[in-house]
């Protein structure tokens, strides 16, 4: 897994919204769109439209450049430029200069946060690997050094803290909710639950199938089958994979595949 997305306040991009379309629109491509150092380099030296318009493939190289881009920078600040320049809405003058001065305040606040993520995913990535844990955790398809330690985090390392693997997914409001009244049930899903590890374990469920094909045969057969959405057949992915990471927890065993999905491993063959 790659470092943790980062969530952007609603700040910037409600600036750029209002007046400055044209880098929402040039930057809805890259991955983490405004936290990208790419398009805080770009939003110094261009905080507003008009600015933007009137940047020079040269100075877009250079940004592109400073922010640690190595390959098809030609091309991409052709594609800047000619996004920039295109026809878009303006604010009046004196109301988009105010609005620039604005974002580039904005922009200080966000390198900051940005630098302090970057610090955080560093130090993950070298005390991690020293819990007794860390193995266990990684070999699961799907879990790298940042995600294992976000679940690690949220679970703790007390192995008696959960009775059994239904108390883990219940606190991880994977599990879903049956109730029954006279001849009538119905199943929902848990709203009282640890946000942070549902959040993690649904990143868990989409990167899952990628690594397993027995995780990516669960989930089709989730959605194909069973007619589960999108977030339902995600959250049913991580509700197995959560029971799992508790059995090899208890068992100080790595993950296996074929002990993991042996019935979807069978019907993908």
């Amino acid at each position: 897994m790659s470092r943790p997305t980062r969530t952007v306040s609603s700040g910037p991009s409600w600036r750029a919204r209002n007046s400055y379309p044209a880098a929402l629109n040039a930057f809805a491509t890259w991955t983490n769109g405004l936290c990208r150092p790419e398009t805080r380099e770009l939003l110094k030296i261009a905080p507003t439209s008009t600015q933007a318009a009137q940047l020079t493939r040269a100075q877009v190289q250079a940004a592109l450049k400073r922010a640690g881009r190595q390959r098809g920078i030609e091309a991409e600040a052709d594609r800047l430029r000619n996004i920039f320049r295109a026809k878009w809405a303006h604010q009046p003058p004196l109301v988009e200069d105010a609005l620039g001065k604005q974002m580039l305040a904005l922009l200080m606040q966000l390198d900051a946060a940005c630098t302090a993520a970057d610090q955080l995913a560093e130090a993950v990535e070298e005390a991690f690997p020293q819990h007794p844990d860390a193995e266990i955790l990684t070999s699961f398809p799907g879990l790298g050094v940042q995600l294992a330690a976000r679940i690690l985090a949220e679970i703790g390392d007390d192995r008696t803290r959960f009775a059994d693997a239904r108390g883990l997914k219940a606190y991880a409001g994977s599990s879903p909710i049956t109730r029954a009244s006279g001849k009538k049930s119905s199943i929902t899903r848990r709203w009282v639950k640890n946000d942070r590890l549902n959040h993690a374990g649904y990143l868990w469920a989409f990167a899952a199938p990628n690594g397993s094909p027995g995780a990516k045969a669960h989930y089709r057969r989730r959605r194909d089958e069973h007619g589960d959405w999108n977030a339902a057949a995600r959250r049913n992915l991580s509700n197995r994979l959560l029971g799992q990471l508790y059995h090899c927890l208890q068992k100080r065993e790595l993950f296996d595949e074929q002990i993991a999905f042996p019935t979807e491993l069978a019907t993908a063959a």
